[in-house]
């Protein structure tokens, strides 16, 4: 059959160890194929332009980075206390007294600024009374004023939840207005209840994100966890035949983080509602533990000695063996692979565990997840290749910057610099896969996060130096990472990943050929096409 289409007059790196080169690609029925040409065929000469697989990234919140895009108020992580300020001030001056200042992200290296109650009483002032909740770049800690205390019902009688602190005056108990983990839950569901974001709303971030993924040249994403909202906005823009591009969700089993309801069996027992073409619901998603900045990873040796916590601290998990491995087993019970965050190595070994169990059941066809594990014991490498377990490793924590230097705060120098042993998993046999965890990482560029893979250095030389060189890897490898690595860790290596005859015609154009370049990062994506149809164009 003849193609579509044939691009000619390129270079075409496949991510096929069967035909990693190409010289043309060719299009039919939204699919690659044979360069057979006909008298309808288009044939687009690509100038010499290379040509690659578009990305998969195994991690992100698209909804909440296209929402924080449109509808909320955004300052980098680099902003400074006072910059916050006039921020939240600059925002609240457009908004009723009730509406809510939802926003972020503050640097994690922020925490003991905004410890003190006086932190508060400034956000009071800034917001003009108007009820504030602020994210931290790890999404994990919520910044709140004294009128969304008030409203989520945070007092000083309010126990901390579990796997969450709510910081506290040291004289009265007063909440400070910082809340840790799960401590910020109730606000968030605050924010929910408040009907802050509406149905309309939900599909025009979603709408906006994957735009902006298509200019990074991303055709393929998991979403590492949804409500139904979320799955609403995806299943009405594929049926608008708007959804161009292969969305994974993952269903949240507990949520420390984002207040939403239904949760666990009742999400799940609504998956198949919202499957269509190009969205499959068909991962779980378990928050273990937190991030270490915080002291809420688990570890298997102590943090480093504070004034809060005892001696010997390592912090925990969210569920035990037997309560993780249970619902592990019923995921795959039920046909569902799972995504599971842990970024302690004692939280890394509980998936690890729980996984054998699962595997000696007889589900041998899973997909497993660890998402983040930045710090995995050397005994545990080899079990991810055993096990049948995938490293997602995301966000590019990889190389210095404002998340790496927060755990240096918290964990001894030679464990701190010890972390994402991405060739030690490599060369284990693990699948690696790349992702993003946008909006946790400012843009959802994969290149950023591949010049760092193949260089432990921060692409933007805002911060000096190496994070743990010996573990860099080749090139090939960073791409394969955050293509066919990702598409195999998510379950779309059926369809996408490489450009193999069969799969989908999703691809990209670069403006530079990446294997001949000093600057791996500034490559750009001028083009991105998905199912054969040119998604994205620079021009």
């Amino acid at each position: 059959m003849t193609a579509d289409l044939i691009l000619t007059n390129a270079k075409v790196y496949t991510v096929d160890t069967g035909q990693p080169w190409e010289s043309s690609l060719a299009v039919k029925d939204g699919k690659v194929s044979a360069p057979e040409r006909g008298p309808d065929t288009e044939v687009v000469d690509l100038g010499g332009a290379f040509v690659m697989p578009g990305f998969v990234d195994v991690h992100n919140h698209h909804s909440f980075a296209g929402r924080a895009a449109l509808f909320e108020l955004n300052f980098g992580g680099d902003a400074s206390f006072a910059q916050i300020l006039d921020a939240v001030r600059s925002h609240a001056r457009d908004l009723g007294p009730d509406e809510w200042v939802v926003g972020g992200a503050w640097a994690s290296t922020l925490v003991g600024t905004l410890s003190p109650a006086a932190a508060r009483h400034a956000l009071d002032e800034a917001s003009g009374g108007r009820p504030v909740v602020l994210a931290d770049d790890s999404r994990h800690c919520r910044w709140v004023n004294s009128r969304a205390l008030a409203i989520a019902g945070i007092t000083a009688a309010t126990p901390d939840p579990p796997n969450g602190v709510i910081v506290r005056d040291p004289v009265d108990g007063t909440p400070t207005g910082l809340l840790l983990e799960a401590a910020g839950l109730q606000v968030e569901r605050a924010v929910q209840q408040a009907g802050v974001f509406s149905s309309d709303q939900h599909v025009e971030a979603s709408r906006h994100a994957i735009g902006i993924l298509h200019s990074y040249g991303v055709t393929a994403f998991q979403d590492a966890g949804v409500s139904i909202d979320i799955m609403g906005a995806l299943k009405l823009l594929d049926a608008a035949g708007e959804l161009d591009a292969w969305v994974v969700s993952s269903m949240l089993v507990n949520d420390p983080l984002f207040g939403f309801d239904p949760i666990g069996h009742p999400l799940l027992a609504l998956a198949e509602h919202y499957r269509t073409e190009h969205h499959r619901p068909d991962f779980v998603k378990i928050f273990l533990d937190g991030v270490p900045p915080t002291r809420t990873a688990a570890f298997l040796e102590p943090y480093l000695p504070d004034d809060i916590h005892g001696p010997g601290f390592r912090g925990e998990t969210t569920m035990n063996g037997p309560e993780l491995a249970g619902w592990l087993l019923a995921a795959a019970k039920a046909g569902l692979s799972a995504k599971i965050h842990c970024t302690g190595d004692a939280s890394v070994r509980a998936v690890l565990d729980a996984v054998e169990k699962v595997r000696a059941e007889g589900h041998k066809d899973v997909i497993f997840q660890v998402a983040h594990g930045q710090f995995v014991h050397p005994d545990d490498l080899p079990r991810f290749a055993d096990l049948g377990v995938a490293a997602d490793i995301s966000p590019f924590l990889w190389v210095p910057g404002v998340i790496p230097s927060a755990i240096a705060g918290v964990l001894p120098a030679e464990r701190a610099e010890r972390m994402q042993p991405n060739r030690a998993l490599l060369d284990s046999g693990a699948i690696v896969a790349g992702g993003s965890d946008w909006p946790v990482s400012e843009s959802p560029n994969a290149w950023e996060g591949i010049a760092g893979l193949v260089t432990r250095q921060d692409p933007t030389g805002t911060f000096p130096g190496a994070l743990w060189p010996e573990q860099a890897i080749t090139l090939p490898e960073a791409i394969e990472v955050f293509t066919l690595g990702s598409a195999r860790a998510c379950g779309l290596d059926d369809v996408t990943g490489s450009l193999t005859p069969g799969k989908s015609a999703d691809f990209i154009v670069l403006d530079q050929d990446p294997f001949h370049t000093h600057d791996l990062a500034a490559t750009t994506v001028t083009q991105t096409w998905f199912a054969g149809r040119k998604v994205f164009d620079r021009t």
